[in-house]
């Protein structure tokens, strides 16, 4: 039996997908291989990606609350997967290539180190040439991965990861560059809509903030619980986007982007800034941040002095030895920085409770 069917019968169902939607059939790779019999080549990314240890660190990596002791705070991980689904909803009801959205969403925060945006912050003063979490992600799947062979992952997958992060004025704006996929465009979406929303919900449960204590704008127009503001972001998203769907599109009207209504907009944008504001850069969390960039520092510097500490499964022998440092630190957990720093006498490390 030929079971190379199945996939092209997945082939084929995509050809049902939008005009503007990625097919699985025309991707390519850096290194050319067999296809799978069958799964089709964003599944196949997909699955590639779960199956990295890299993926599994997630679990106990930050998101915005460092190591935290209680279960229900978000992790890199769990953000991850409300990722995916939020845009795996966004993609289904544009019609857009939900497997592809999938894979880019799993593989997007893959590069984080630890201690969320505080980790990030300090590689970057460690590292010459900067420090950024996309970047690392599509490092980590294209080059260190699978004993530093990488996952010869599609062209579409990477472009989208490289391309999934946003600045702060405007969570529309483009930083480093478009997606190249409408797919991509939706994870780029969707990451922030998803971490507003939990992250709002893990300030609550922290006691940093109330509900009423939100903007009225954002009360007014996104709702007043977690349900109801992610109702409300996704179906004005999937609205405002219809033209991807290319239901009546003009031929000549070039291809559409993933975007929002401007009313949603301006009170996504307001609620953003109100969480920068009184959640992510409250002064009072900035002890708790700098004591965790100390212990990266330390890490780091310890690797830069002792290069036979760096494991090979997290860096490549013949690179620079700061880009070994960062590699190695990049890829721990909050919890094993912790232990390791605090083993190695980094006083900021000692006290952390675990």
């Amino acid at each position: 039996m030929d079971l190379h069917r199945v996939r092209r019968r997945i082939e084929e169902d995509e050809e049902r997908l939008s005009p503007f939607a990625a097919r699985s059939a025309d991707a390519t790779r850096p290194r050319p291989e067999d296809p799978s019999s069958v799964r089709a080549a964003f599944q196949r990314d997909r699955d590639r990606i779960i199956h990295t240890k890299a993926f599994r660190r997630l679990k106990h990596k930050t998101q915005v609350f460092i190591a935290p002791q209680q279960d229900h705070f978000v992790t890199r991980l769990t953000h991850t997967f409300e990722v995916a689904q939020v845009g795996r909803t966004i993609t289904r009801a544009l019609c857009l290539n939900e497997d592809l959205a999938e894979a880019i969403a799993l593989g997007h925060d893959i590069g984080h180190g630890p201690f969320g945006h505080a980790g990030e912050e300090a590689l970057a003063e460690c590292l010459p040439e900067g420090f950024r979490h996309n970047y690392q992600s599509e490092r980590v799947l294209d080059k260190l991965e699978h004993d530093g062979r990488g996952l010869n992952l599609t062209h579409a997958v990477l472009d989208g990861v490289r391309k999934s992060s946003k600045v702060r004025e405007d969570v529309l704006a483009e930083g480093w560059g478009v997606p190249e996929t409408l797919e991509g465009q939706v994870v780029k979406l969707a990451d922030a809509l998803a971490y507003l929303n939990h992250d709002v919900q893990d300030a609550i449960r922290a006691g940093i903030i109330g509900e009423d204590d939100l903007p009225d704008v954002s009360q007014r127009v996104l709702g007043r619980s977690h349900g109801e503001r992610l109702e409300v972001l996704v179906t004005d998203v999937v609205e405002s986007s219809w033209a991807a769907t290319g239901e009546g599109c003009d031929e000549d009207g070039g291809i559409p982007a993933i975007t929002m209504s401007g009313r949603v907009h301006e009170a996504v944008n307001e609620l953003r800034e109100y969480m920068f504001q009184h959640v992510y850069l409250l002064a009072e969390r900035r002890a708790e941040v700098e004591q965790a960039k100390n212990i990266v520092r330390f890490l780091f510097d310890h690797a830069i002095a002792h290069p036979d500490s760096i494991s090979s499964g997290y860096s490549l022998p013949d690179d620079p030895l700061p880009r070994r440092a960062a590699d190695f630190v990049s890829g721990m957990t909050d919890r094993y920085a912790i232990r390791l720093a605090a083993a190695l006498g980094c006083e900021d490390a000692r006290d952390w409770p675990l």
